[in-house]
């Protein structure tokens, strides 16, 4: 099965696994006209646009296997009959780690501790903790439960919030009544039309006083304004790696909110992350060459 690949890792990995026969292209440039026979195209976070609008340009195209969870920017662009399936189980460790990293900042107050160093005083005093949070997950997914499977060495009281109610997972027509008792709420979702300000005024009020938000799924499920209105009220902290809009333009206020930490969407940039990905990848791709659909199917 021949398979389109936007990288030289992405080369190295494949290249020993048959029937899987990698093929090198680049990103916003024309396919390689000898390999227009492909079944198969691997596609990064970027290049969404240059990139799927040649992707009617392939006859025997089956699939399109994102590197990422994310896979709403590719949705346009999939050609009738194709399948779409995502990078779900590369980043959600990693992803849940940086959430685990904020909550701790935040609750063991680092930031004032740094300041403290920088003018070389030594005050002792105590500072709040995980042990016993209670954390609303918003996404029941992959990095829903990574992040709970991190979180339960704190003892913390986690619940998991997903589209749909089943064992161990509360629907998110019910999550108004979580919210009164999280001391943190941490959205884990998707961007489509349904999650889009999820997390809205309403929302923001029913959380409690010195509650914290983290977003680290997409932009989008937070209501920017809403959110800014409790920071500056001091009545609420947050943690964003995800913004709307993204990239968080110079002079936004976001930058200047109080209360508020905000990371340029890295929570799955770490070391190993793109060999995590394509092991995923692959994994996709021989599913699909055995049995003709691969298990992260969209």
């Amino acid at each position: 099965m021949k398979v389109l690949v936007p990288d030289d890792l992405g080369m190295r990995m494949l290249g020993s696994s048959p029937p899987v026969v990698p093929v090198r292209y680049t990103a916003g440039s024309p396919w390689p006209e000898e390999h227009l026979d492909a079944e198969a195209v691997v596609v990064d976070f970027t290049e969404a646009e240059a990139t799927g609008h040649r992707l009617g340009d392939l006859p025997q195209l089956r699939l399109v296997q994102t590197l990422h969870a994310g896979y709403e920017q590719w949705r346009p662009f999939v050609p009738e009959g194709v399948m779409l399936s995502n990078g779900r189980g590369a980043h959600g460790g990693s992803t849940a780690e940086w959430v685990v990293a904020v909550l701790l900042n935040i609750y063991r107050e680092l930031p004032m501790f740094a300041r403290q160093q920088d003018a070389g005083v030594w005050r002792q005093q105590d500072t709040d903790t995980l042990i016993g949070k209670r954390v609303v997950v918003l996404g029941a997914g992959d990095l829903g439960t990574n992040l709970a499977a991190r979180l339960a060495p704190f003892d913390t009281d986690v619940t998991l919030v997903g589209r749909t109610a089943r064992p161990g997972v509360v629907a998110l027509s019910d999550v108004a009544t979580l919210l009164p008792e999280a001391d943190a709420v941490v959205s884990m979702l998707p961007d489509d039309p349904s999650t889009r300000h999820t997390v809205d005024r309403d929302f923001l009020a029913r959380m409690r006083d010195g509650a914290v938000l983290v977003n680290a799924g997409r932009g989008p499920a937070v209501d920017t304004d809403a959110l800014l209105v409790e920071l500056r009220s001091g009545r609420l902290r947050a943690a964003l790696d995800v913004t709307d809009p993204e990239p968080l333009p110079p002079g936004h206020p976001l930058w200047s909110a109080p209360g508020l930490l905000v990371t340029p969407h890295v929570a799955g940039s770490t070391a190993g992350a793109a060999e995590r990905g394509w092991k995923v990848a692959l994994a996709q791709l021989l599913a699909f060459a055995e049995t003709g659909v691969p298990p992260n199917r969209v």
